[in-house]
């Protein structure tokens, strides 16, 4: 093992992350009562122009009037990018009025580490001068060439960011892909078009600490395709998905929920590998195959994960 390790920053229960446009109020209310672990509140592509100001100030009153961790939710702001004159109101309001209640902040179309400092020197200095104590972290949307490219360099930043996501439609306008669909498979492509840059996303979040969200399935009237798309995220390292439409929390709280046979499976591993350290053996058996320190880690992930959903249950 390298001595060079970045542990997780912040562990945060992550199965669904229901989106909802702020310009509408009634749609926040229902969210927070739904069954998502995770719910953000869009300013920036679910709301149009005219309506920004509008809400924004709705954001804020929801952020403050509704107890989302009471509801046993986390609850995040996603803000319009820095190449609009937009964001820097979003945050300086949304921080300086609300800034108690609010867990993270989602920057969208992150191209390089410096967006991420420019949301975070802004955080800081006003958490400084309204007395916030309770750290605000920071998420980023991994949803151009560009971010893409630079996936590594952004994951390295450190600081408050804890968690990046893969948007989907964005990257593939991006990257002129011939596909409409936002995150389906696309029938002229041998697999999963996706596949590579979801990876390779996953890959620097586990290296550098940070989780790792998949994205929006754009069909909310297919769960079956809905439901696929989550277990290849899920197979690559992803803890979570986004929810479009209320019908697909329940989808991704399935697939990014290990079910009671694995979870007992593991608690058996770490019985079986500590009756082999007792005898001196570095390696056991378990239903006629092998396990050892890697099956300890792995095990170690799905209770890890089944007792942050205890908790919230």
């Amino acid at each position: 093992m390298s001595h060079t390790l970045f542990p997780l920053l912040r562990q945060r229960l992550q199965r669904s992350e229901l989106a909802v446009p702020a310009s509408n109020p009634t749609m926040i209310d229902k969210a927070s009562e739904s069954d998502a672990d995770f719910v953000f509140l869009d300013l920036e592509d679910a709301v149009a122009p005219p309506e920004k100001p509008k809400a924004r100030e709705n954001a804020i009153q929801a952020l403050n009037d509704i107890d989302w961790s009471a509801r046993g939710k986390t609850v995040s702001v996603r803000i319009n990018g820095l190449d609009t004159h937009y964001m820097y109101r979003d945050v300086v309001d949304i921080v300086e009025q609300a800034g108690h209640y609010v867990d993270t902040l989602l920057i969208p179309k992150v191209g390089v580490s410096a967006d991420i400092y420019m949301v975070e020197a802004l955080i800081s200095q006003i958490e400084q001068a309204h007395g916030i104590t309770e750290s605000i972290g920071i998420e980023a949307l991994i949803e151009t060439a560009l971010g893409m490219a630079n996936v590594k360099e952004i994951a390295q930043f450190g600081g408050r960011l804890e968690a990046l996501h893969f948007g989907v439609a964005d990257y593939a306008a991006s990257m002129r892909a011939r596909t409409t669909n936002i995150g389906g498979l696309n029938p002229e492509y041998p697999g999963d078009q996706w596949h590579a840059s979801l990876s390779r996303m996953v890959m620097v979040c586990r290296a550098f600490g940070l989780r790792a969200i998949d994205g929006p399935f754009g069909d909310f009237s297919d769960p079956d395709g809905y439901r696929a798309g989550a277990r290849r995220a899920a197979a690559l390292g992803c803890e979570g998905k986004w929810a479009i439409h209320p019908d697909q929390i329940a989808l991704a709280n399935q697939v990014f929920s290990p079910p009671d046979t694995e979870v007992a499976k593991a608690y058996r591993i770490l019985e079986e590998l500590k009756k082999a350290e007792a005898a001196g053996k570095g390696a056991a058996s378990l239903d006629g195959k092998m396990i050892d320190a890697a099956s300890e880690k792995m095990a170690r992930n799905i209770i890890d994960i089944a007792t942050a959903i205890d908790a919230r249950t």
